[in-house]
């Protein structure tokens, strides 16, 4: 796994496997709160130990109202495809690059939509099975969006300043009234700054969801798309709070990091239904690869039991035929498995996902010579993507045939240029590497994969082997040598935080 949790390539979603169920378990009311640390500085020392204890009932408080940590991302070519043609218009409506931009997808089963700094915008694998268009996720990704150009998760840390100030002030008077003989009232005045505290920080946060849900109308108006989607899917969460019971009084709100949906839809609704876009239709061809990746997703993480209640084989549909694929396969039966497979390549045979889906299946049923065949006309039907190739790659080299590993060797180094975040293809480079008898660069690809997937020790001792067997000042040493640098400032960064 890469730094951010990306797991090996191949077909459908990739990555450690995960309980899943259709509706989630939780829902989090928070389409999009930014991730963000925060601390204090130039205290006092005569300060610091309440500050302490400010900054840990704040830090609570952020925890309990911030997504929850990805769990994984998950890396699937057509999944990504996808996520890339749907967001590219509101990204330029955004006034951003739609080369800067990453909508990635984690394997989390709650409903909910995050950023974490930068431009990345990560879309739990729960939201995807929640929504019934792609125009509802488009929703969210304009609303993610008016985040990161807001810089939301780089200013978390004012709503905390205000707030951590309120706090220490609030235990010094606790402090002095208590020493002064009168306990209770000092309680009492710790109490009150503390709830003061916090209601100042998730009033700052309901301002940064506010101008979020604004800005992300603004996008989608720009790319000429409807904002049904998102009230749809504002409407949903609000019907989950009813069922649940949330309260959805005035009051409550004051406890919410987040606006009250009803306020919301009321919001977007009117803007939405100004605009020009409000009755553009949905895009046919947006809206079917969009099924095709919910049921992709489902058939991946749910139980197969599962999957064959909501995809029974009475659907000879498109996604049908996708969602069963792996249900089959995870439950162990490879001839059924193939067989959806074939039916998927019999109705279009120039589709390079059901190639590549087909080829993994021979491939993890202990038949990669057979793999070979689909897996490179997946290859070259999807313009050499490097999640595909990786995969063809690691089949190369299952195949244990040496005549394999000179394609193998180009076909993994092609994938590393086009993607360096796949420790997956690394890995399988190394192996070639080391097959071959060239041990330097098979330890320099495993100082690469050691690298993002955060192992800064092994990344270093693999660079410095790598280095030795290396011709000084080659690319290959140099590069080695910065990730022995990278290594080490890592190290050094991570004692300086243990003391």
């Amino acid at each position: 796994m890469t730094a951010r949790h990306a797991a090996a390539g191949g077909s459908g979603p990739s990555a450690d496997r995960l309980t899943y169920k259709k509706r989630a378990a939780m829902i989090r009311f928070m389409i999009g709160s930014p991730r963000a640390s925060f601390g204090i500085q130039g205290l006092t020392a005569r300060t610091s130990v309440m500050a302490r204890i400010a900054l840990a009932l704040l830090l609570s408080l952020v925890i309990a109202i911030r997504p929850a940590a990805a769990q994984s991302v998950l890396r699937d070519a057509e999944t990504e495809a996808f996520f890339r043609e749907i967001s590219e218009p509101i990204i330029r409506g955004a006034g951003l690059k739609p080369a800067n931009v990453e909508i990635l997808l984690v394997g989390d089963q709650s409903i909910n939509a995050f950023t974490a700094g930068g431009q990345t915008v990560y879309i739990n694998a729960g939201l995807i099975a929640e929504a019934d268009t792609a125009n509802e996720v488009q929703g969210v990704i304009a609303h993610e969006l008016g985040h990161v150009v807001g810089g939301h998760a780089m200013r978390i840390g004012d709503g905390a300043s205000t707030a951590t100030g309120i706090s220490i002030g609030s235990l010094l008077l606790g402090a002095l009234a208590t020493l002064a003989g009168a306990g209770d009232a000092g309680m009492g005045i710790m109490m009150a700054g503390q709830r003061a505290a916090m209601g100042k920080f998730l009033a700052y946060t309901r301002v940064q969801e506010t101008v979020a849900d604004s800005s992300g109308a603004e996008y989608l108006s720009k790319a000429g798309i409807s904002g049904r989607g998102s009230i749809d899917f504002f409407k949903k969460l609000q019907s989950y709070e009813f069922r649940i019971g949330v309260p959805q009084d005035d009051d409550s709100e004051f406890v919410r990091s987040h606006p009250l949906s009803g306020n919301r839809i009321q919001f977007l609704k009117d803007i939405y239904e100004k605009d020009p876009a409000w009755e553009t239709p949905l895009n046919p061809k947006w809206e079917r690869d969009f099924q095709r990746v919910k049921a992709k997703l489902e058939g991946y993480m749910a139980r197969p039991e599962e999957t064959q209640r909501d995809y029974p084989e009475s659907d000879q549909s498109v996604p049908a035929h996708y969602a069963r694929a792996y249900a089959w396969h995870k439950a162990a039966y490879p001839q059924k498995a193939e067989a959806e497979a074939r039916q998927l390549i019999a109705s279009d045979p120039d589709d390079p996902y059901f190639h590549e889906l087909y080829g993994q299946i021979l491939l993890e049923s202990g038949k990669p010579a057979a793999a070979l065949g689909p897996l490179r006309k997946a290859v070259a039907g999807s313009d050499n993507n490097p999640l595909i190739a990786a995969l063809l790659g690691h089949a190369l080299v299952a195949t244990e045939d040496r005549k394999n590993l000179a394609e193998a060797e180009d076909v993994l180094k092609s994938a590393v240029v086009r993607d360096n975040r796949n420790p997956f293809a690394w890995y399988q480079l190394g192996v070639v590497y080391e097959q071959r008898g060239d041990e330097a660069r098979a330890a320099l690809a495993s100082a690469e994969r050691d690298l993002m997937t955060g192992s800064p020790d092994l990344a270093l001792r693999h660079s410095d082997r790598a280095m030795n067997g290396l011709p000084d000042y080659t690319p290959d040493w140099l590069r080695a040598q910065d990730i022995r640098l990278i290594a080490e400032a890592q190290l050094e960064d991570d004692k300086k935080r243990r003391r």
